[in-house]
């Protein structure tokens, strides 16, 4: 692309104080990107602090556009969906309201399309931002990689540095509201985008020249072990949304049964709040895939369609 449009997108709920760094942090990196036109998207996913006077005095004082848009139904998948209505840019970019983008992100955002053989959904590298938070929600590989095709895509990139052109969005549809934060499923909301985009052919790739520090504040074990019980919480509904027209998803079933034999061969040592992680894993997946199904059955007499 010779000039790229970028839209970035921000979606926000209450985190007024990390919110406005990472404004702050936007406003440095559109600076830095000159030559290439950027609008900003806020969504304010129904805020009670002082979250709106933030995005309107922010607003004012950017001289590139800025959208701002209000959805009191929570969700960060429909808070998603919201603001992508209005999107005008080529390159649709996500980040969260915890995270400071480096000063060269747009450039190198723009700069990796460039290279993209065709449509493509592209993440970035996520820094720990505080080294005093746990090392959770991060992604830190070096090298650029490409996702293999066949292979389940879950953890490849991660949404809190994820972009996409807008031929993927036209061609995968919007986020699935049942899924990620706010919602039932309360994960897995950008595993099931990237899935279904992967099963259309659409290439995943990840360039650690994008770069975003994450502030997620997070550094009691409880809350650790919470985040990855929600973590599969979501995968398992996913499943049970994907298995019957995804064999991805089978053989990710067929391995998460079979990984159990690691729990006693190579135990995972690193989450101190869990003692048997393949178990742990597997026992919420499991809660997820029913939890799925139970809805499902409630809603209709058969399980949820896609949407």
């Amino acid at each position: 692309m010779d000039a790229a449009a970028v839209t970035l997108l921000i979606c926000t709920r209450n985190r007024c104080a990390s919110l406005a760094a990472t404004l702050a942090s936007v406003s440095r990196a559109v600076s830095a990107a000159e030559g290439i036109a950027v609008e900003v998207i806020l969504v304010d996913n129904g805020s009670t602090d002082a979250t709106p006077g933030l995005i309107a005095q922010w607003r004012a004082e950017q001289p590139f556009r800025v959208i701002s848009v209000e959805e009191p139904r929570p969700g960060l998948a429909r808070a998603r969906n919201r603001g992508l209505v209005h999107r005008a840019g080529e390159i649709v970019a996500m980040t969260d309201d915890d995270c400071i983008l480096h000063p060269d992100y747009v450039r190198n955002l723009v700069a990796a399309f460039a290279k993209a053989p065709g449509p493509a959904i592209i993440g970035g590298r996520i820094l720990l931002g505080n080294p005093a938070d746990l090392a959770v929600t991060v992604k830190l590989e070096d090298h650029p990689m490409v996702a293999p095709p066949g292979v389940f895509p879950g953890g490849f990139v991660m949404g809190a540095n994820l972009a996409f052109g807008a031929d993927v969005l036209a061609a995968v549809g919007p986020f699935d509201e049942r899924f990620g934060a706010g919602a039932p499923f309360v994960a897995a909301e950008d595993t099931d985008f990237l899935l279904r985009a992967s099963g259309l052919g659409i290439a995943l790739l990840y360039d650690p020249l994008i770069v975003v520090d994450h502030h997620h504040g997070r550094r009691d074990i409880r809350d650790e072990t919470r985040l990855l019980a929600g973590y599969a919480f979501g995968d398992g509904a996913l499943y049970a949304k994907h298995l019957f027209n995804d064999k991805r998803v089978r053989r990710m079933v067929f391995t998460d049964i079979c990984d159990l034999r690691l729990d006693v061969l190579r135990p995972v040592t690193t989450h101190a709040g869990v003692r048997r992680f393949y178990l742990f894993r597997l026992f919420h997946k499991a809660r997820g895939f029913l939890s799925y199904w139970r809805r499902g059955l409630a809603a209709t007499g058969s399980p949820m369609s896609q949407p």
